[in-house]
């Protein structure tokens, strides 16, 4: 009975340290076996954290790469608009564009420093900017995890086809 007790503590305790949230629309992202193609603007940085929106951004496109989508990469480009955001991806003659921020990326403080990320993602259609498909998530690890493998698992978790 006692390996049992000490075997549920367990579970209970390693399902605490680590925590996701996420929400997506009802509308799934494009399929990834046609030519479709996404602009892919720096996600705003709304962080004390100097970059963290370019970080971000950085891993949104190996993910989306990995996952088969064909990207046009605006990681430099500042837009202040979504106005801004279609009129490039229509220069880019892009069918889609993907945009959003960074609420959170740092690691909490104490003992064990555990990261924290969180972040939104929206996928608009070039033609008419009309919202495709939207995610907002978040998520934390062990005090041994990196900002850069939870904000991975978490985008992977945002843009996963279920």
């Amino acid at each position: 009975m006692k390996p049992f007790i000490l075997f549920t503590l367990s579970l209970i305790l390693l399902a605490g340290c680590s925590t996701t949230a996420l929400v997506n629309t009802q509308n799934r992202l494009p399929e990834t076996n046609t030519t479709a193609q996404i602009s892919l603007f720096e996600l705003n940085n709304y962080t004390d954290t100097p970059r963290a929106g370019m970080r971000a951004t950085n891993i949104v496109e190996g993910v989306l790469l990995a996952q088969g989508y064909h990207l046009k990469t605006h990681i430099n480009q500042k837009i202040d608009s979504l106005e801004d955001a279609q009129d490039s991806a229509q220069e880019d003659k892009s069918d889609y564009f993907l945009i959003g921020g960074i609420s959170e990326w740092r690691y909490k403080t104490g003992i064990d420093g555990e990261p924290a990320v969180s972040l939104q993602l929206s996928l608009y259609s070039t033609k008419d900017a009309k919202l495709i498909w939207s995610a907002t998530g978040s998520d934390s690890d062990w005090g041994n995890g990196s900002i850069g493998s939870t904000a991975q698992n978490l985008i992977e978790q945002m843009t996963a086809r279920h």
